[in-house]
């Protein structure tokens, strides 16, 4: 996941311009982010400090986590910067975390920038601990049992996943949701990719992926609501040593970000798909125009005519499949209304034996009487 950075971007950019600023700004700014995030950022020009509080949701309600920020947690917050960073004791109310910032202390040079970097990535540094601590602790959850519950995670309301420790491994269950169904296509062609690459030679140290069209066996027994997926479900298996030294950061980070790894692939394998076939219908254009046909022994080139002009603007406005796919279900639609009729077996007969008027004839003749006058 090294194309996702930990950093705020927004964040950053408010703590570099309070930084940069040549005396004492006033600063009063909310600030919410993907996953229901929270950063207050204050400063004034009366002090040189700026706070910043950061809150950010458990990942998990259904298991216990220590009181607040874990010592270690804490501990690698402090170690950013000694000098100009602080731990305010308590936070401001509705938040985990309170920071005073001391810019003044912070050298100008390149080793700034990295502090201030740091700083913006510290809502990162928390949610990682989270699954961290929930790793570590859930060997004590239904053992007694002789059975492993599954853990639901949400870092974002519609798209949670599940954590199962098991005595060997840990097992990441992720069930995929897409709105198009272009994008099911696209995803599932990409997790049947991931699993061919992951049972290969070359990537025997990385996790292995599964793909499934149907729920796993460690989620039987949870809600109907969470199991139904068009995209299938997607597990990792993370063995001792992908959680072992720094890797256990590097994996913690991958499995918080998996959702968003995948919406970037199909966006980004989408526009590719869109931009090769607006270049194909370029070329096809090209060539039509260029044709020649002989007429009368002279060579006469077609021009296009604003018609032709008309045509090409709207194929590249209903260039996306959606569009096209809506227009042609509706021009199919008009076309069977029109041409065909629904036909009910049996009722041509019915209709000549019901519902013919007879023909009235009478047995009885009539003469027509002349008119005639006296004299």
């Amino acid at each position: 996941m090294s194309s996702f950075e930990r950093a705020s971007p927004a964040l950053k950019e408010i703590l570099l311009r309070i930084y940069n600023a040549e005396k004492a700004i006033e600063v009063d700014h909310h600030l919410y982010e993907f996953g229901s995030v929270e950063y207050y950022i204050k400063s004034s020009a009366s002090e040189p400090f700026t706070y910043l509080s950061i809150s950010t949701p458990l990942l998990s309600q259904g298991v216990f986590l220590s009181y607040g920020l874990s010592p270690y947690t804490l501990q690698m917050i402090r170690d950013i910067s000694i000098d100009a960073l602080d731990i305010v004791e308590p936070p401001t109310d509705g938040y985990q975390l309170t920071l005073r910032l001391d810019f003044s202390k912070l050298p100008h040079n390149k080793e700034s920038l990295k502090v201030i970097t740091e700083v913006s990535s510290v809502q990162a540094v928390i949610l990682s601990s989270q699954l961290k601590e929930m790793l570590q602790n859930v060997n004590s959850w239904d053992i007694s049992q002789g059975m492993y519950k599954p853990i639901k995670l949400i870092y974002h309301p519609r798209e949670p996943f599940y954590v199962i420790r098991q005595p060997e491994k840990i097992v990441a269950v992720f069930p995929m949701r897409f709105k198009d169904h272009s994008d099911v296509i696209i995803a599932t062609s990409f997790f049947q990719e991931l699993m061919d690459v992951g049972s290969s030679g070359k990537w025997a140290k990385v996790p292995p992926c599964n793909w499934s069209p149907i729920p796993p066996p460690e989620l039987r027994g949870e809600p109907f609501e969470d199991l139904s997926t068009n995209g299938g479900f997607v597990s990792f298996d993370i063995s001792s040593h992908h959680v072992e030294g720094k890797r256990l950061d590097k994996t913690v980070w991958s499995l918080l970000n998996f959702y968003a790894y995948v919406k970037h692939h199909v966006k980004c394998t989408r526009g590719f798909i869109q931009r090769r076939m607006r270049s194909r219908m370029d070329s096809l254009v090209q060539v039509l125009e260029k044709s020649m046909i002989q007429e009368n022994g002279e060579i006469k080139k077609i021009k296009g005519n604003a018609g032709w002009k008309k045509m090409k603007k709207w194929m590249k406005l209903t260039s996306k499949s959606k569009m096209i796919k809506r227009r042609c279900h509706d021009f199919t639609k008009k076309i069977k209304r029109i041409r065909f009729r629904i036909k009910i077996l049996g009722f041509g007969r019915l209709r000549r034996r019901w519902l013919t008027m007879p023909n009235l004839s009478s047995s009885m003749g009539y003469t027509k009487l002349k008119n005639t006058t006296s004299n």
